[in-house]
């Protein structure tokens, strides 16, 4: 079968995010399936951006590069790439589509413009045409951002929106909730699909060493027999830091200290936030190469994962981090309000109310309190549950049964 998916800002290991182009790719791949990537050669996310348009292969997966012009933040020049990429991808939807031949056109940029090339690439080659879902858009912008659902850029979104799912053939949410969404602006039922966020099982076998900056703060902690809760993520205001901070700040008398690995824009603020406040048990490493992040993970007692409260995750979440949390084999301090509670659907952890301080200092407190064959065990729970459902490999699979279903293939 020949796949071709469009993402905007698709990426690789080296390149840096989105990742999940390049993993599906990877693992349809062993199955003996073809695979061409279509992504724009600016994205945000990106560490390094592909060199110049055209084919390129990384690591035997093959990529075409679409000219985008670069941008910085959310504004204009942002919407501009977005319309260049889609204009010029459509503009060439023919070609491609006669040239490559594809089975499957999946449409997968986090906004829904692509939806049109991607449905004429499918109608020129015959294909089955299927949108993947990552946030919802344009309610993303509307619900997050404050946007009027009457501006311009958000009324182009919601028709674009609403074209994917009055014309596709099958809707790929990693929202595990949004079926009800889709159908509101148009979807069959039968149409939606759930195939969650994944992790990478072959980046936990050989994971590098931590920086000797890292090993001799943790050797300190360890050696004042601290129990030692961990972050490793961006620092975000969308990660609800300053509460687990807060709640670590509590049980200073209780041997217990929180480390905070990563970067992001909020972390200055927090830094100057625990100087001001006198906190003691609160510490802050520089970011590792993603390769280094199991070694961070697994040196924790427990995990902290917390999201401030937005409408948004009624429809789910299917946070990376969770999955990296659960391979380490750690119990988990979840501290998020959504329409799915994957810490209790893996039995892993501790769910809280997010930004409860109190809360948060319990939960650190009970799991502390435990034996430690009990928080062994907790951790164990969490890695079956990863390891059966979110491995890249399953999800794979998961996304070829969709397939299946389109072409009426018994397996």
């Amino acid at each position: 079968m020949n796949i071709l998916i469009i993402n905007h800002y698709a990426g690789s290991p080296e390149m840096g995010m989105e990742f999940r182009p390049y993993y599906l790719a990877k693992e349809w791949q062993k199955l003996g399936h073809k695979v061409l990537i279509v992504g724009g050669t600016y994205s945000h996310l990106h560490k390094k951006n592909p060199p110049e348009s055209g084919f390129q292969t990384i690591d035997n997966v093959d990529y075409l590069w679409i000219k985008t012009p670069r941008y910085h933040g959310n504004g204009v020049k942002r919407l501009l790439s977005m319309l260049v990429f889609t204009a010029k991808l459509r503009r060439r939807a023919k070609k491609i589509a006669l040239s490559y031949c594809p089975n499957v056109v999946i449409a997968s940029s986090t906004y829904p413009l692509d939806n049109y090339p991607a449905r004429k690439m499918a109608r020129k080659s015959g294909a089955k045409y299927i949108y993947e879902i990552h946030d919802l858009w344009p309610l993303s912008p509307i619900e997050l951002g404050g946007m009027s659902k009457h501006h311009p850029f958000i009324v182009i979104m919601q028709w674009s929106e609403n074209y994917a799912y009055r014309h596709c053939d099958a809707v790929v949410s990693i929202l595990p909730n949004a079926k009800e969404h889709c159908m509101a602006h148009g979807l069959p039922e039968e149409r939606f699909f759930h195939v969650p966020n994944g992790i990478v099982e072959d980046d936990w076998g050989h994971p590098e060493p931590l920086p000797e900056e890292h090993l001799r703060l943790i050797e300190k902690l360890r050696g004042e027999g601290r129990f030692l809760v961990g972050f490793a993520g961006a620092h975000g205001i969308a990660n609800s830091l300053q509460s687990v901070i807060d709640a670590t700040n509590k049980l200073e008398n209780q041997k217990v200290s929180l480390v905070l690995l990563g970067n992001g824009q909020e972390k200055e603020n927090l830094i100057n936030y625990v100087a001001k406040k006198g906190i003691k048990n609160v510490f802050f490493l520089p970011p590792v190469n993603k390769f280094a992040v199991p070694s961070f993970l697994k040196e924790m007692d427990v995990l902290y994962i917390g999201l401030q409260n937005q409408s948004l995750f009624r429809f789910g979440i299917s946070p990376n981090k969770m999955f990296d949390y659960m391979m380490a084999s750690k119990p988990i301090i979840q501290a998020i309000k959504a329409g799915n509670n994957l810490v209790r659907e893996a039995n892993c952890g501790i769910d809280v109310e997010p930004e409860n301080v109190d809360k948060i200092a319990d939960a650190i407190m009970e799991l502390k309190d435990l034996p430690l064959s009990e928080l062994n065990q907790l951790g164990s729970n969490g890695h079956k549950f990863v390891l059966e459902n979110h491995t890249y490999s399953v999800l794979a699979n998961k996304f070829l049964n969709v397939f299946n279903k389109l072409f009426d293939i018994k397996t």
